[in-house]
């Protein structure tokens, strides 16, 4: 007899959160059909339900509406609470590429961006790739960010109970990534050598967690809490 490519330990254990069941019922079948490497749950219901619901799964990865049933936006109160208290990564499912709905996603800790429009092939890769620990956007979405950060207020490089992760060299170096400068203008503005720039980058990608100046940035911003 064969065996099965994927035991239960290796599955993907994705929790897909909608505002209707037949939305959430949907999903979970098309990811029934040829892709035995994700074990798929599905909550329904307004943020509060929801979020009162979430101690009964433990999933490597939450796929999440941006609208449930108490409004469009709800969704993001579950993505900031998967964020604080279960650190579970998630991808943010949007109708359609709106600048301000892309930024609050990862404003509010999204790991990715994901639209309704695009295929479960995409989709699958999507999940894979922030169950990876990498971050999930397109350029598009990327562009909302770095538009954002134009006119942000200073950015924060702080956990959950406001520590400070990085050192004051380490946050202006940080901050001059974000606004576009390359090693060698970086170091030149810091009136340090090229090499050491690269050094504060390692030392900053392994204390945040991250790979590229790109996830940098977008951690950066996710971290960031509302200042208007």
């Amino acid at each position: 007899m064969l065996q099965s490519r994927h035991t239960r330990k290796d599955l993907i254990r994705v929790l897909i959160i909608t505002a209707d069941n037949m939305t959430g019922e949907l999903l979970r079948k098309a990811f029934s059909r040829g892709r035995k490497c994700f074990a798929i749950e599905t909550l329904t219901g307004t943020s509060q339900k929801v979020i009162g619901k979430l101690e009964d799964h433990k999933p490597h990865v939450a796929l999440i509406c941006e609208q449930l049933q108490d409004g469009p936006r709800a969704g993001l109160k579950v993505l900031q609470k998967l964020r604080t208290s279960h650190c579970t990564p998630a991808i943010m499912l949007l109708e359609c590429s709106k600048p301000e709905c892309v930024v609050d996603a990862f404003r509010s800790g999204a790991r990715g961006i994901f639209y309704r429009s695009h295929s479960l092939k995409a989709l699958s890769k999507c999940i894979q790739t922030v169950h990876k620990g990498q971050i999930w956007a397109s350029n598009e979405d990327i562009e909302h960010v770095l538009d954002a950060l134009i006119h942000a207020k200073s950015l924060q490089f702080n956990n959950a109970d406001g520590v400070r992760l990085l050192t004051r060299r380490e946050e202006d170096v940080a901050r001059l990534v974000a606004d576009g400068l390359k090693n060698r203008e970086i170091a030149q503005k810091l009136k340090v050598k090229e090499h050491s720039i690269r050094n504060y980058l390692y030392r900053i990608f392994e204390k945040l967690g991250v790979s590229t100046r790109v996830e940098l940035i977008l951690y950066a911003f996710s971290r960031r809490e509302h200042s208007n």
